[in-house]
């Protein structure tokens, strides 16, 4: 933790998987994080600002003789199995998710899974795996999140930095 020198606001750092727990906790009032780890674990925060950087896309790829449209029951891994049994079972698919933590892009090649759920940002990684997009499920960003008692409670301050964010992004800084 580190106290900034001109204001009195203190900064941890944290791995972006806990953000959002410790700004749902009321231990941090504001957080930046993706919205995949929104997605992924919906915590009861308040989503105020799309900050428009770390821009990617949830997509489902493979290799190239994976056929999408077979009607057998598909094997998808994973790193994030919530975003991914709501995508497939919005579609009306019925698949077998398989968590993985780690070299998701493996799995097609291995013969673990028929696809793969992942975040792409600009490609590369599927491509040196010899791996091909089939589908762009969604485009994800760093959000801004609030508590929502401190949203309450400190409403002026809280709305200042949000204020403050929104008219970077909108003058592009």
């Amino acid at each position: 933790m580190f106290k900034s020198k001109n204001t009195n606001i203190s900064f941890i750092l944290v791995k972006a998987v806990d953000v959002a727990t410790y700004v749902e906790h009321g231990v941090a009032d504001i957080g930046v994080v993706g919205k995949d780890i929104l997605m992924e674990f919906e915590k009861d925060i308040y989503e105020m600002v799309d900050l428009g950087v770390g821009v990617c896309k949830f997509c489902v790829a493979s290799i190239p003789t994976y056929n999408p449209k077979s009607y057998r029951k598909k094997r998808i891994a994973t790193k994030y199995p919530h975003i991914t049994s709501t995508y497939f079972h919005d579609k009306g698919e019925d698949v077998e998710i398989i968590k993985i933590e780690g070299s998701v892009e493996i799995a097609p090649l291995l013969g673990l899974a028929d696809a793969i759920v992942d975040i792409v940002e600009t490609g590369k990684t599927l491509q040196e795996n010899g791996l091909i997009v089939f589908e762009e499920m969604c485009s994800i960003s760093a959000r801004m999140i609030v508590n929502k008692a401190a949203l309450k409670t400190k409403k002026d301050e809280m709305f200042c930095i949000i204020n403050m964010m929104e008219q970077e992004i909108l003058s592009g800084k």
